[in-house]
């Protein structure tokens, strides 16, 4: 029974409770709160990634937890119910894929804005599709080198010079003045982007010297006549086969000056390698040297008809007495010019006609022009004039036959006479190169007379303390009696024009007499040498007799005897069947004398300063014989050029031969390579022959003078 009295007082208590939790007065009970619906505080952003890498978006919202969470890509349902959805590993595929998320609880939803999944490629590291390529130039011109790559953008391009990082950042790596000193470099590029690099190949750059140039009457002033820089023709390759006539420019008279060159000259915005030619019709052109062209670069003439200005006719030469025996029709520009390759000055000496009403006058003009326009430069022209006590240089009895001679700022200038007609003097005058000054007159025979200085077109020669050597034709000697007169006689001048010292042959009254011209010839300054005597030259003239004379002591006159290193008669002498007019070549060693009536000569210079023969060439040459040039690479390769001329003695014939390139052997000139004409039907025949022609080497093209054209020579194509 008391079981279930107390079972019945629980009821009772629990009935109580139960009613008062209703509200009753006095109940105590709390209301809960209202469940709020999601809020978004922070959208979603856009990504962009590689593909393979992973993506993450996430959103920030406010309002009654718990929240449930429902990712969309592309609208379809994705993802975690969680506030981030993670793409673990992206695809291609999912490029562009439109995200958003929608957040729900018991009070409601809402929905993100939508972005965008941006999967981009994987980057391509790079690989070279073409190499840079190994560049030869010439010194002083620009250079190109340039790479193709694939890859993934951007690239980056870092070129190498010599192991130094150079150049900009692009495919291509210019070098817009290559120096010597850059020889042999090696250039190489690393292509690089994100995702790797590559570098090229190593590739070399050769920077080859300019070809010598030819400033000067046979390539330097000790009158050499030699190109040791001649890279291109060898003994191996100038033969009728391979070498050959190029081609011919067509000038307006004779081209009895030595042609002379320039390489990479700039003209406008062009570079040129020019060849300059000097006519006897007072033209100088200034052609492309490996390019026929019928026009010139530029073309000056010193003439005008239309005002009585015109050459010379080689009639009215000498006061009237010109038989044109030695030039015709007229007389022009005679002597090679000389180029100042530091100022980009040539000058020359051209000869005029000019008639203002009924007065006549022959002048002779220093031009100084401007090698890449052919304009008058420091106020040239200047009329050449000349006293020496009581005689003056009259242009109409003398001749500017020889070259001329550039020596430290100074343009030197010598005169003969026309074919020995009327009164002449020897003349060499100075003027300064940059002025046209007169800086210097020389009479070689002021209290005499004659003594030309003319030397088969051969200009003075200079050694490097900066005296001067001439060598004089036939005329009045008394330099041994205390005299200044000096006929037949190689003199050494200082630059003031006095005689620091000479040589006279013991047979000088014999020589003028009999027209046995000394300085028919011309002469070999040498380099200085190793031996008994290390300073000599070299020369002969109209007898045959070469002179090994040393410059240090030449010997003055000696009536018992020349006191030279060596007198030499191995050639044919004169005057009228033989002797030299023309000028010595040098080269390792071996000087080259071709006389008239005489074969191509080279001899051995020995240690004790004498001469002795090495080899004859195989056939005689006429009138006037030749004045050799040579093309060596070095000491190798050696060969000896000349321009037969087959000119009657003193006689312009009505037909006029061709000339003959002929090429030689320079270590043994019995070989002969080549002549111009062996190959079939003409192919190689030069114009018309002129006397003292020098042939000019350079570059691998010999550059051969004639009547009314320049004939070019070269490895046929």
């Amino acid at each position: 029974m008391r079981f279930r009295a107390n079972l019945f007082s629980i009821l009772l208590l629990g009935t109580k409770l139960f009613f008062g939790s209703c509200g009753g007065a006095g109940n105590s009970g709390t209301t809960p709160p209202p469940v709020t619906a999601p809020t978004i505080t922070s959208q979603p952003a856009s990504q962009a990634v590689t593909a393979g890498q992973s993506a993450t978006f996430s959103v920030t919202a406010s309002g009654t937890l718990p929240f449930t969470y429902q990712w969309f890509m592309n609208g379809a349902a994705v993802g975690t119910n969680s506030s981030t959805f993670t793409i673990s590993l992206t695809t291609l595929t999912q490029n562009r894929a439109q995200i958003n998320v929608k957040i729900s609880n018991t009070a409601g939803s809402t929905t993100s804005n939508t972005v965008t999944l941006t999967v981009n490629a994987a980057p391509v590291a790079p690989s070279i599709t073409q190499q840079p390529i190994s560049h030869t130039v010439t010194v002083g011109q620009p250079v190109t080198f340039s790479v193709t790559s694939t890859g993934t953008s951007p690239l980056t391009y870092q070129w190498f010079l010599n192991g130094t990082a150079a150049g900009t950042n692009s495919s291509v790596f210019t070098i817009s003045q290559t120096t010597s000193a850059q020889d042999q470099a090696q250039i190489r590029v690393t292509v690089s982007n994100t995702a790797g690099s590559a570098m090229s190949n190593t590739v070399i750059l050769t920077v080859s010297p300019l070809p010598s140039s030819v400033l000067t009457y046979h390539n330097d002033n000790m009158r050499t006549g030699q190109n040791v820089n001649e890279t291109i023709l060898t003994p191996a390759n100038v033969n009728a086969s391979t070498f050959g006539k190029l081609f011919a420019l067509t000038v307006d008279g004779q081209v009895f000056a030595q042609p002379l060159y320039v390489p990479a000259v700039t003209v406008g915005s062009q570079i040129h390698d020019l060849v300059f030619v000097a006519t006897e019709h007072d033209s100088v052109y200034a052609w492309d040297a490996d390019t026929f062209s019928a026009n010139p670069i530029w073309q000056t003439s010193f003439i005008n008809p239309a005002a009585g200005v015109t050459a010379v006719p080689c009639g009215e030469a000498a006061s009237g007495q010109g038989n044109c025996t030695t030039i015709t029709p007229e007389f022009g520009i005679s002597g090679t010019p000389v180029i100042d390759s530091s100022t980009g000055t040539l000058y020359v000496v051209a000869y005029t006609k000019e008639v203002v009403g009924s007065t006549t006058s022959y002048v002779y003009r220093l031009h100084a022009l401007s090698i890449t326009t052919g304009a008058e430069k420091f106020g040239g022209p200047v009329a050449i004039q000349a006293t020496s006590g009581t005689v003056s240089l009259v242009p109409i009895q003398h001749m500017q036959r020889p070259g001329l001679l550039l020596l430290n700022g100074v343009v030197y200038i010598g005169f003969g006479s026309h074919g020995d007609i009327g009164s002449w003097y020897g003349w060499l005058l100075g003027y300064s190169a940059s002025t046209l000054q007169q800086v210097m007159v020389f009479n070689a025979a002021p209290n005499g007379k004659e003594a030309a200085i003319w030397q088969s077109g051969c200009a003075p020669a200079a050694d490097s303390n900066g005296n001067i050597y001439v060598i004089t034709g036939n005329g009045t000697f008394t330099a041994n009696s205390g005299g200044v007169d000096y006929g037949d006689t190689i003199l050494k001048l200082n630059p003031n024009g006095t005689v620091a010292d000479y040589f006279t042959p013991t047979d000088q009254l014999t020589l003028d007499t009999s027209d046995d011209d000394l300085g028919s010839g011309g002469h070999i300054v040498l380099p200085n040498l190793t031996g008994t005597f290390p300073h000599l030259l070299i020369g002969a003239g109209k007898q045959g007799v070469i002179y090994v004379i040393n410059r240090d002591n030449m010997g003055k006159f000696n009536a018992s005897g020349d006191r030279s290193v060596q007198s030499l008669a191995a050639l044919t002498s004169g005057p009228s069947s033989g002797g030299l007019f023309g000028s010595p070549a040098f080269w390792n060693n071996l000087v080259y004398f071709v006389a008239w009536n005489d074969f191509l000569k080279a001899f051995q210079l020995n240690s004790n300063g004498t001469l002795s023969l090495s080899s004859t060439g195989p056939i005689t040459l006429a009138f006037p014989g030749a004045t050799p040039s040579v093309s060596a690479n070095g000491t190798s390769n050696g060969i000896v050029w000349i321009i037969q001329a087959n000119v009657a003695n003193d006689t312009v014939l009505n037909t006029v031969p061709a000339a003959v390139l002929r090429a030689y052997d320079a270590t043994n000139v019995a070989v002969e390579l080549y002549d111009s004409s062996q190959a079939a039907n003409n192919r190689d025949i030069a114009g018309g022959a002129v006397k003292f022609a020098v042939p000019t080497v350079a570059n691998g093209k010999v550059y051969v003078g004639n009547r009314n054209q320049l004939t070019v020579y070269g490895l046929l194509p």
